[in-house]
């Protein structure tokens, strides 16, 4: 039985459109009810119309805080009053919390992949070549966290050639001797550097040039590549079958979901979360989806 709602219930939630989607509330009530925390989490589809309107909402309704997605997740900024280190190195927020009125932005997506990554894998980033596939929002936090966190090469493959080169230029800005480089996501080039990769992470949009990638990757990868999918649902997509397939360590986007869910819950609580709680409310969520594939 879940907790009941009271004149002091403290609300917190999530900001998209469309959120329909989002398994945040499931794990985060599990995570009060296991804790006997008086917290209720609610999805909020926000158009984006009605995005500043909402921010002003998390203040006069005293909520305590909420997570933001697709597509809010820089347009959001400007309605803040603060941001933390790592939103502002990252250029998008997932996370506001609301201090006696101060509206504070913070990033957990990029520590959340990190503390995934370790913990499936139980090796840290640094000195590690990557290939990253994508660069939209959650690459984008991805990729600073890791060249924060050490790595000796940052690449990313990207359709539109100049939003990869964007990022690069983003990620040597803020880090000037980081060795990153921006390519095409296509062609011999791709397979070629593939080669050269020890971690492959998939950050593409949902499908995207999915056969293209299938086609391309299958003789680039090696046993010894570590490979990440950023999707959950379905959780062993094409992509992570033609890695386990070549003998690699793979991980999915469950734990980067989880982790980031575990800092977003301490900044809100001031407590910390119940880790195996959380999972389990997660896992149990995924497996009755329909398949498809969300952020």
């Amino acid at each position: 039985m879940g907790l009941k709602i009271t004149a002091k219930t403290r609300v917190v939630g999530i900001f998209g459109h469309p959120v329909h989607h989002s398994l945040s509330p499931i794990m985060h009530n599990a995570a009060f009810e296991s804790l006997g925390l008086d917290y209720q989490y609610f999805a909020f589809d926000v158009r984006p119309e009605m995005l500043r309107r909402a921010v002003e909402g998390l203040r006069a309704l005293q909520m305590v805080g909420v997570n933001v997605t697709v597509p809010h997740k820089e347009k959001v900024i400007r309605y803040l009053d603060q941001l933390s280190p790592e939103a502002r190195l990252m250029g998008a927020v997932n996370t506001i919390e609301n201090r006696g009125g101060q509206l504070i932005g913070h990033n957990t997506d990029g520590m959340g992949f990190i503390m995934a990554f370790q913990d499936t894998f139980g090796q840290s980033v640094k000195g590690k070549r990557t290939l990253l596939l994508g660069a939209g929002g959650a690459a984008r936090a991805v990729a600073i966290q890791m060249v924060s966190q050490g790595v000796s090469e940052m690449i990313i493959a990207n359709r539109t050639y100049a939003r990869a080169r964007k990022l690069v230029k983003a990620i040597t800005e803020i880090f000037p001797g980081a060795s990153a480089l921006a390519i095409r996501l296509q062609g011999e080039s791709l397979a070629k550097i593939c080669l050269r990769a020890d971690i492959l992470i998939h950050a593409t949009s949902a499908g995207l040039m999915l056969d293209s990638l299938l086609n391309i990757l299958p003789t680039s990868f090696r046993p010894s590549m570590l490979v990440c999918d950023l999707t959950y649902n379905p959780p062993h997509t094409p992509f992570l079958k033609m890695a386990a397939k070549a003998g690699c360590k793979t991980m999915n986007g469950v734990g980067m979901l989880l982790y980031q869910g575990t800092l977003a819950f301490r900044i809100w609580t001031g407590q910390e979360a119940p880790l195996s709680v959380m999972r389990t409310a997660l896992e149990q969520a995924i497996q009755q989806l329909p398949v498809t594939s969300t952020q």
